[in-house]
């Protein structure tokens, strides 16, 4: 392994040659398939082709997982679009120099050379044989499913990767025959190596007509069903990142040529949609406010349809932009207990076109007053998402508060947005509503091993929060500090593991009388409980019992005199709090749904 390794650090010294700055300017000003010939004169000349063999040289440079802004494992693995698991630890990794196929019978046997454009199109004539830009190393048992399928959305999986990606029958408008679906994070990667290759090959791709993608033409060179799916890949689901660019740095020095639509990726529509979009999205329906804490909303709503896509939707509140959201769902926080507030949202695409407003409507927070009412409530959506490196981080929270970060990336999502913590430290607004209890989700990304951060509430350390490959929700109960507080998460125990903090809440403080009930009178059990949860009161006194979720939400609501028993079958796994009210006396306990 010795070999391995120092092919590793050699790797990670590299610096790869810049791209020239005027190497496309005799492209400016061009639009339409004029402009794409004129890609072709620039990305043919200079373009060195280093031979079948020469690829994995190449490989080493250009597709080996060798830095950590990559976002995956930084392991000096084979960086392949059928293995990557982007949001954990790879299924298996592969080592250039070692495993090369080969026999195969399942994944994870060896690697090979996979051809974006299959070989049986072209004959396996050089130099597309031998192009880097769409040849790219591959689990040999994945590269085999795939064969020479085109590239599409999967309907019914008959075969599906470690990672997720799949083959099956197509639910693209306009083919209905069998194709290989890539996950999401590697479609534009795919899509801009086909568009690379029509536009590199003009003049022969005509002929290479086996191929279901390609439409026997040297223009457009691809099918219309494949142009709207490559260039919704290319813009709106996986477009180019910095990632990407490195590659493209790479292989420029490897094989003496760039791929224009990594570095330009507006050449896309310039060639295969030349007249701008004007088309605005249809106005988002359905809207509805529902699940009222006492400082948060949650809305959900029908998508909105758009000539090329929705790429996001702006959330008003009261007639105020609120925030923005890729999703059909956001939750608003840091409201006022018993307010009304009306909502509305439109729909924006990538040419920055904007619908109308949807339909309005309006809900009121709870007051359930401070027992499961938050004091602070973070999704970290306000957070700029393309920090790849890390760095100190500073932004301004959900309830308007300055958030501080150290040592933290933010291109990492776990529900949503997220922040990701290496050796640093995250310092929470300070707030003055004291502290009851802290309510935080985490998961560690990349390599490394299970382990904790701690918390300390001014200065005070209180608990650690737990972390592991695994997504998983960790509430610290009972801190109960009154006044000002502040929070600091730090001290993490597994130096180098890389962190994902996500929904992070905590409730405010509530001196609890018990003066006239004795917290050891009253028994629940049994706790972990799966179904039914008895309520032993030793008394005859009308007493109310409330269950809040961890996020606030009253899930259930009774008045008992006696021992009594709740059915809570309907409640979701995890962690609650019941809040048990007699006569002016309050207490509280943890409670765990199995």
């Amino acid at each position: 392994m010795k070999h391995l390794y120092l092919l590793f650090l050699l790797a990670t010294s590299i610096t790869f040659a810049q791209i020239p700055s005027n190497y496309y300017d005799s492209a400016d000003g061009l639009t339409g398939f004029e402009l794409k010939t004129e890609l072709k004169s620039i990305i043919t000349n200079g373009h060195n082709d280093q031979g079948y063999g020469g690829l994995y040289t190449g490989y080493a440079t250009v597709y080996v997982d060798n830095m950590e802004e990559s976002g995956y494992e930084n392991d000096g693995s084979l960086l392949m679009y059928y293995t990557e698991n982007p949001n954990g630890p790879d299924p298996y990794s592969f080592f250039l120099g070692t495993n090369q196929c080969g026999n195969y019978n399942s994944e994870n046997d060896c690697y090979n050379r996979e051809h974006i454009v299959p070989q049986s199109s072209f004959g396996s004539a050089s130099p597309m044989k031998n192009d880097i830009f769409h040849v790219v190393p591959s689990d040999g048992y994945a590269n085999g499913k795939r064969s020479s399928h085109p590239f599409g959305t999967v309907d019914s999986a008959t075969w599906t990767s470690l990672n997720g990606s799949k083959l099956g029958s197509s639910n693209v408008p306009g083919y209905s025959g069998t194709v290989f679906e890539p996950i999401d994070e590697f479609k534009g990667d795919i899509a801009r190596a086909i568009l690379y290759f029509v536009t590199r090959y003009e003049n022969g791709v005509d002929g290479y007509t086996s191929f279901d993608m390609f439409n026997g033409t040297e223009n457009q060179a691809l099918e219309n069903w494949a142009v709207d799916m490559l260039l919704d890949w290319h813009y709106n689901v996986d477009p180019v990142d910095q990632r990407e660019r490195d590659r493209n740095d790479a292989a420029y020095d490897f094989q003496g040529n760039a791929n224009p639509f990594v570095d330009h990726p507006e050449y896309a529509n310039m060639i295969w949609n030349p007249t701008p979009d004007t088309e605005a999205p249809t106005n988002p329906t359905n809207l509805v406010a529902s699940n009222p804490t006492d400082n948060s909303i949650a809305l959900s709503w029908t998508a909105s349809t758009d000539n090329i896509g929705v790429v996001s939707y702006d959330v008003y509140m009261d007639g105020t932009f609120s925030s923005n959201t890729t999703n059909t769902t956001a939750t608003i926080a840091g409201l006022s207990p018993e307010t009304e507030y009306c909502f509305t949202v439109k729909a924006k695409d990538a040419a920055n076109n904007t619908s109308g407003f949807s339909n309005q409507d309006c809900e009121t927070t709870t007051d359930n007053g401070t027992i499961g009412s938050d004091c602070l409530t973070e999704t970290f959506e306000n957070l700029e998402t393309n920090i790849g490196s890390y760095s100190d981080v500073t932004w301004t929270g959900d309830d308007g508060g300055i958030w501080n970060a150290t040592e933290a990336r933010t291109d990492q999502t776990l529900n949503n947005a997220a922040i990701t913590i290496r050796d640093g430290a995250l310092t929470l607004p300070t707030t003055s509503g004291g502290i009851g209890s802290l309510t935080v989700t985490t998961k560690r990304v990349f390599s490394g091993g299970d382990g904790t951060f701690d918390v300390n509430v001014n200065g005070t350390f209180v608990g650690t929060i737990a972390y592991g490959v695994d997504e998983q929700t960790i509430t610290i109960p009972n801190i109960n500090i009154e006044n000002n507080v502040s929070v600091v998460f730090d001290n993490n125990s597994g130096a180098g593991n890389r962190v994902m903090f996500d929904d992070l809440s905590y409730t405010c403080y509530s001196e609890l009388s018990i003066e006239d009930f004795d917290i050891d009178s009253v028994k629940l059990f049994p706790n972990p409980v799966k179904n039914n949860l008895t309520v032993d009161l030793k008394s005859n006194v009308d007493t109310n019992i409330e269950i809040f979720d961890i996020l606030g939400k009253r899930v259930l609501k009774n008045t008992i005199s006696k021992t009594s028993t709740l059915n809570l079958q309907a409640l979701n796994k995890g962690i609650y709090i019941v809040k048990i009210t007699q006569g002016n006396s309050k207490i509280t306990r943890k409670l765990v749904k199995q």
